[in-house]
């Protein structure tokens, strides 16, 4: 009902998760941070400019999109993500959090596999700006 990825699909995170490095995934093996049963984290290779750290929290099942997500495993994916915001104030020292997660192609989501952005935050950082570049260039 809420689905957009194409038929056919080969989901890049899912091979990240599978163990495999390559250009469809852009994802290493070294990027894992935390790996659970039902809930892994990633550091972002690619990160944002003045935002080094942006970890990416992933279901390790395949669900497109919040509207597929079970509770329990949302649940736990909200947990992880409190975990890891207060680790990142301690070890980047930031000032702040911002938890980003798209739904659905108009609202900017690339990979059709759950995915949360947490990004470390500092006074004028330019986050916004700098994802814009990076989404343009």
């Amino acid at each position: 009902m809420y689905n957009h990825a194409p038929q056919n699909y080969q989901c890049p995170i899912c091979l990240g998760l599978q163990g495999i490095e390559n250009n469809n995934t852009l994802i290493k093996q070294s990027d894992f941070i935390y790996k659970g049963k039902n809930v892994s984290a990633l550091i972002n290779s690619f990160y944002v400019k003045n935002n080094k750290g942006h970890i990416i929290v992933i279901p390790s099942d395949h669900f497109e999109n919040i509207f597929d997500m079970p509770a329990n495993i949302l649940d736990e994916i909200m947990q992880t993500t409190k975990r890891i915001s207060i680790a990142l104030k301690k070890v980047y020292q930031c000032t702040g959090i911002t938890i980003l997660q798209n739904n659905e192609p108009d609202s900017g989501q690339h990979a059709f596999h759950y995915h949360l952005h947490i990004f470390p935050r500092y006074k004028d950082d330019n986050l916004y700006t700098n994802m814009l570049d990076k989404i343009l260039t």
